[in-house]
């Protein structure tokens, strides 16, 4: 009895032991648990939580797509939005920032109808003309081709190349107006007013034959086939749909299309007249006389935005991808006086 006693306590020491070692020699085989560190693979970072050694990652940098800047979102019109519209890539929307100066809220004129009637009215020389000044913001995307089935006068359809450009204008407020001090003064403040919108395009170029100067066209049957093209959830508007009243922070889509555009055509210009209400007019000595009706002679000048665009190609082959934003040894867009 006494000898199976003794095995007995044995065998359970033993077995002691063994567990013990087991359980020293799973620590030991944990990730991280070896004296070496270069035999094991980190552990993954908690959240919240960094090595030390090693750099953190760069973060990631999310570049705003033009068509939602500056920070306030244009709210479009409903009637437009016949669905969820595309996001564009970034840059796709070109942004040109509205352009409002102190100097364009005021000139100085004689009034030149009652001069010539009295020249000692010395009241009536460099009078001093104030008005509020607004300028809207353009977005627009590059001038496309699409190839549309017209009617002729004959009845026949004909294949033409329409050339067209879909915009977005955008009313941000800003406008400055002039207000009088006690002192006989002005201070130039800006407020936030609606604008009437009604717009003109010209697409102008210089040949070897002359300047060619093409309107904005209404082509019907070429919308729906801009429209599937570019967006079919917004519905642009041609220049006889778009004119409308934008309040602030109200945006509008729109296309203008041209049509019948001398293929040779390498540089040319695209005129946006009503963006601003900036405007200018001279009286040229002597065109005006006596017993003329006012205004006689006199020439007014509107602020104009000028886009300039290059299609290095030939009058061959003709390819919407040609066309570059800016032109070789100019600017690339301008406000201009004309």
């Amino acid at each position: 009895m006494v000898s199976v006693s003794s095995f007995t306590v044995r065998v359970a020491l033993i077995g002691v032991i063994l567990v013990s070692w087991l359980a020293l020699g799973v620590h030991a085989f944990e990730p991280g648990a070896a004296d070496n560190p270069g035999d094991n693979v980190a552990p993954a970072a908690q959240p919240g939580q960094g090595d030390a050694n090693a750099a953190a990652p760069a973060p990631e940098q999310q570049m705003a797509s033009p068509a939602e800047t500056p920070e306030q979102k244009a709210i479009p019109l409903q009637e437009q939005i016949l669905g969820i519209p595309r996001r564009l890539a970034p840059g796709v929307l070109i942004r040109i920032p509205p352009d409002v100066q102190v100097s364009e809220t005021h000139n100085r004129q004689d009034i030149v109808e009652l001069v010539t009637a009295d020249p000692q009215l010395e009241w009536a020389r460099n009078v001093d003309f104030r008005r509020d000044v607004y300028c809207l913001e353009f977005e627009f995307k590059l001038p496309r081709l699409i190839a549309v089935d017209l009617p002729q006068p004959s009845g026949r359809l004909q294949r033409k190349a329409i050339w067209y450009m879909v915009y977005r204008v955008t009313n941000r407020g800003g406008a400055l107006r002039p207000v009088p001090e006690d002192d006989g003064t002005y201070r130039v403040e800006a407020v936030d007013v609606p604008v009437l919108f009604v717009p003109t395009f010209y697409l102008e170029a210089r040949t070897p034959a002359g300047e060619k100067r093409y309107p904005d066209r209404v082509i019907p049957l070429a919308k729906p086939l801009i429209q599937m093209r570019e967006d079919p959830a917004i519905r642009f508007f041609d220049s006889t749909e778009i004119a409308r009243t934008l309040q602030v922070g109200q945006s509008v889509w729109g296309v203008a299309m041209w049509e019948d555009i001398d293929p040779a055509i390498d540089k040319f210009s695209i005129l946006v007249v009503g963006l601003s209400n900036a405007y200018t007019w001279v009286d040229p000595p002597g065109a005006y006389k006596a017993g003329d009706p006012i205004g006689q002679g006199r020439v007014f000048q509107r602020k104009i935005l000028k886009l300039n665009f290059w299609r290095p190609g030939d009058e061959f082959i003709v390819k919407e991808s040609q066309v570059r934003f800016g032109q070789p040894g100019t600017v690339d867009y301008e406000w201009i006086y004309r």
